[in-house]
């Protein structure tokens, strides 16, 4: 009886320590010159109410938003758009599994640190009513921060895209993907560094704002997390950066990681399919929307289905199911958590081998001369008896799989002789010198690795051959870099664009010599790179609405599109002569500054539309962090697109542009004496 006694006493306890509300005066929030903050606190918990009060001082609006997407209430405050991405949240079961699965999958203490930071928000919700984007979205609980983080994992994992096939009937069609994703991450140790020490770039490449660009934070315990990195708004851990010991960088990869399956429906029976030869229902419940019209808020009620593969969709009187590890796993958040408070390799392998981050390259250095490399995703097996690549019969179980590769089965490197690793978004089987890199006949062909090469990686082997040691200064030069490769690698061939004959074509005879003249270079003071970027963003956008004829570059269309920048930049400019300067300029508030980059060059840039015939960057070097490990610590420097703060009129709303552009960084420092010594501002949170 006094055994069951204790173990109540000992369960009461736990409960009511879990759930103690965090005293606001024992964080404390550092603000250095460039307004980051550095956040310090006894308790991981307690360091992520500290967190959540931060990033919701600099960017409440985007997280709001981002909790709307993941409670299905998006639709209420943006309409038709916001309605769309509650019904996938419907449509995927999110709420439901993270019910499901919340209090058997998330550790006691992940749990602790979740309702630190909804306590963070909550709190400032609190304090500023008046912020407040809709009343019925706080509070905020640990359940809604796990739901959109399963909602932006499924979206990285293709959902969003599978959908989207799916509705406008290009079902098997591939995806169309002429734009490049892109990111770069390097990594060197002793074997190639002139100092011996290990080298580490973290260079993502994401939209410069919305719910997935990068807010920057430093989040120290004294439980033992010293972290310096990056997240996105809402995430209540760092998803890329580095601590004392170590650190990572991500890359978007593109394995196999969806299926896609068309059911056998039932000709008279439109809600069931056949499975093994027996004809079973489609679980079929309805998904209950508000969307915003005007001043009011319609209801809407839509059919959602779902099959022994998933999620499904009927179109023209065809089922199709789609099915992803991402799905089924809740746990991401808490596996980079794991990751943060690693203190070597076998931890933070450790971390790995949750297998709960379904998909993205990670690069990987350490003060113990540690380099590794992995090409991520929760990659299930598949029965080779068939081709993944294409639309699956949804009638058997041969087709229906439930078990995943571990770890050890995805394409990965350690400490190759080279002394070093990189990713492009290309291959995994090009991660480091020829002669160390794996083998594709070694790996399950189901998985789909890519085996493409970018304009990214075939630069960076440029400048890597016949270096046998390089500088922490090299390194910059090499994430710097705005060349493009000497055989330029995009999804339509350019060749023809240096080849044509001024003579024959005197009408653009300027921009031909303009074109053969350019030293494929995509600096500010450019005047090729202005017309690359115009006719890369022509040629794309005419993709993008089938014009598939434009992945042939013929003489005809290289006339047609230098006639286009030509007239383009004539009505625009009033000249045919125009830097690349003068043309993309990065944007927030009244400034705009010159912007260098092309897409897909190492320093890339991907922009749209601003103003008088201008573009803006909005996609591409977002938070660049480079690091070098040396027996004092980490030397650390980043830098961000803008600033810290998403407010207007805030100091520190633009403050990193001009080192931005002119691709400089600012100096970082996980020391605590450090970060106080250049205090602008120390608070408590409220």
């Amino acid at each position: 009886m006094k055994q069951i006694t204790l173990l109540l006493s000992i369960f009461c306890f736990s409960v009511l320590n879990a759930q103690q509300k965090i005293n606001p005066k024992h964080i404390e929030i550092v603000r250095d010159s460039f307004g980051v903050p550095h956040i310090y606190a006894k308790t991981d918990a307690e360091v992520a109410y500290g967190l959540a009060f931060a990033n919701a001082e600099d960017d409440y609006k985007t997280i709001q938003t981002s909790l709307m997407a993941g409670k299905a209430m998006l639709g209420r405050y943006n309409g038709k758009a916001g309605a769309k991405i509650d019904y996938v949240v419907k449509l995927l079961r999110i709420k439901e599994l993270v019910e499901a699965h919340y209090e058997s999958d998330i550790s006691p203490q992940y749990k602790k640190l979740l309702e630190g930071y909804c306590q963070g928000l909550n709190a400032f919700a609190k304090k500023y009513p008046e912020k407040i984007l809709m009343k019925k979205l706080f509070p905020v609980t640990p359940k809604d921060l796990l739901a959109f983080s399963v909602l932006q994992l499924n979206i990285s994992s293709g959902v969003d895209k599978a959908l989207g096939r799916i509705l406008n009937g290009t079902i098997p069609a591939a995806i169309d993907q002429f734009k490049p994703v892109a990111s770069n991450a390097y990594a060197f140790n002793s074997n190639k560094t002139i100092d011996g020490n290990v080298y580490l770039a973290l260079n993502t490449h994401q939209p410069l704002e919305g719910p997935v660009s990068w807010y920057e934070a430093h989040l120290i315990s004294e439980e033992g997390w010293n972290m310096l990195g990056a997240l996105f708004p809402g995430s209540p851990t760092a998803l890329t950066g580095v601590n004392e010991n170590l650190g990572w960088a991500h890359t978007v990869n593109n394995p196999d990681k969806l299926d896609v399956y068309q059911l056998e429906i039932n000709p008279s029976n439109k809600t069931q399919y056949k499975f093994d030869g027996e004809w079973m229902n489609l679980e079929v419940t309805t998904a209950k929307l508000k969307v915003k019209v005007g001043a009011l808020k319609i209801g809407i009620k839509k059919k959602v289905y779902w099959s022994k593969y998933g999620p499904t969709m009927i179109k023209d009187e065809k089922a199709f199911s789609i099915r992803t590890g991402a799905l089924f796993e809740i746990r991401g958040l808490e596996q980079w958590y794991r990751m943060n408070k690693a203190k070597n390799f076998t931890e933070f392998r450790n971390a790995y081998e949750m297998n709960a981050i379904p998909g993205y390259n990670v690069m990987y250095a350490d003060k113990y001369d540690t380099i590794f490399y992995l090409s991520n995703a929760i990659m299930p097996f598949r029965n080779k008896n068939y081709d993944w690549k294409k639309t699956l019969p949804g009638n058997t179980s041969k087709t229906l799989w439930t078990t995943y590769h571990p770890v050890k089965d995805l394409p990965q490197q350690l400490n190759p002789k080279s002394g070093y690793l990189f990713n492009s978004n290309h291959s995994p089987y090009n991660s480091s010198a020829s002669t160390d890199n794996l083998q594709r006949k070694n790996y399950d062909p189901t998985m789909g690795y890519e085996t493409h090469e970018n304009n990214r990686s075939l630069r960076f082997m440029e400048l890597m051959k016949g270096r046998d040691k390089i500088s922490f200064e090299d390194l910059k030069k090499i994430k710097y870099d705005l060349q493009l490769p000497a055989k330029i690698s995009y999804s339509t061939n350019t060749d023809t664009l240096f080849l044509i004959s001024e003579v024959e074509f005197p009408d653009i005879k300027e921009q031909i010599i303009t074109m053969k003249n350019w030293n494929h270079k995509a600096n500010i003071e450019s005047e090729g790179a202005t017309l690359m970027a115009i006719i890369y963003y022509y040629v794309v956008d005419k993709i993008g609405k089938g014009n598939i004829g434009y992945r042939t570059f013929t003489k005809e269309k290289t006339v047609e599109v230098l006639r286009f920048a030509k007239n383009y930049l004539q009505t625009y400019f009033g000249k045919t002569n125009v830097a690349l300067g003068e043309y993309q300029k990065l944007v927030r508030g009244d400034k705009a500054i010159p912007l260098p980059g092309l897409p897909d060059v190492i320093s890339s840039m991907d922009s749209a539309p601003y103003k008088n015939g201008m573009v803006k960057g909005r996609h591409g070097e977002s938070y660049i962090q480079l690091t070098k490990f040396t027996k004092d610590g980490p030397e650390i420097e980043s830098i961000i697109s803008y600033g810290s703060s998403n407010i207007p009129g805030s100091k520190h709303y633009d403050d990193q542009m001009e080192l931005f552009t002119n691709q400089k960084t600012k100096k970082m420092s996980l020391k605590k004496e450090d970060v106080y010594r250049n205090a602008e501002r120390i608070y408590h949170p409220f």
